[in-house]
């Protein structure tokens, strides 16, 4: 069987454009859809409801066609995840706006190929979303400092936290009681203890 799949992320965007291109695209190659589906979701992951009730009507030796590969999501380490457990399960993918992708009609060692240039340009474009991400908050760091608005992570606030610090510190107390004692994680409770030796560096000597 073949199925389509089209998603914009708000209720505002409009489907349209995706449907018609995966209709023009069928008739261009003389092929009939079986099964169409449309979503209005954010792609951030694929616990999508009309996503996930297509996904299960899929079989081996089904096609999935979509107009965009992000069309599938927006998150690209997700999108791998998916692409692997699709072909998987036997389903061939069709995009449209890239046809080096498609995998319908492709031998086993060139449906490998495709998956290993798809997971290579995923991986690329991931890894260009974190240092895109890591710029802007660099950027917006740089400006809050040069505002005078950003002066860091502010210390952790804990009621009672120098008296049970005195305690361990003195090994009346476990780190763990101390933990349970304050009811923090361990990462979040060294963080303060370094927080408030550095805040109190003469008397703690």
């Amino acid at each position: 069987m073949i199925f389509s799949y089209s998603r914009v992320s708000t209720k505002d965007q409009n489907i349209e454009r995706q449907k018609q291109a995966i209709n023009e695209y069928a008739m261009g190659k003389n092929i009939t859809i079986d099964r169409s589906y449309e979503e209005k979701a954010s792609g951030k992951d694929f616990q999508r409801e009309i996503y996930q009730s297509m996904k299960m009507m899929l079989r081996h030796g089904d096609i999935l066609i979509i107009k965009e590969l992000d069309r599938l999501g927006r998150n690209m380490a997700h999108i791998k995840d998916e692409w692997r457990d699709l072909q998987q399960m036997g389903v061939d993918i069709i995009v449209i706006d890239n046809e080096l992708l498609n995998t319908a009609d492709k031998t086993d060692l060139e449906r490998s190929l495709i998956s290993n240039i798809v997971f290579e340009l995923l991986s690329y474009m991931a890894e260009k979303d974190r240092l895109r991400i890591r710029e802007r908050q660099a950027e917006g760091i740089c400006i809050g400092k040069a505002n005078g608005k950003y002066k860091g992570r502010k210390p952790i606030q804990v009621d009672g936290f120098d008296d049970i610090y005195k305690r361990w510190r003195s090994k009346e107390l476990l780190g763990v009681e101390a933990m349970e004692i304050l009811n923090l994680k361990k990462a979040t409770f060294y963080r303060r203890v370094r927080e408030y030796e550095q805040q109190n560096s003469e008397s703690v000597k």
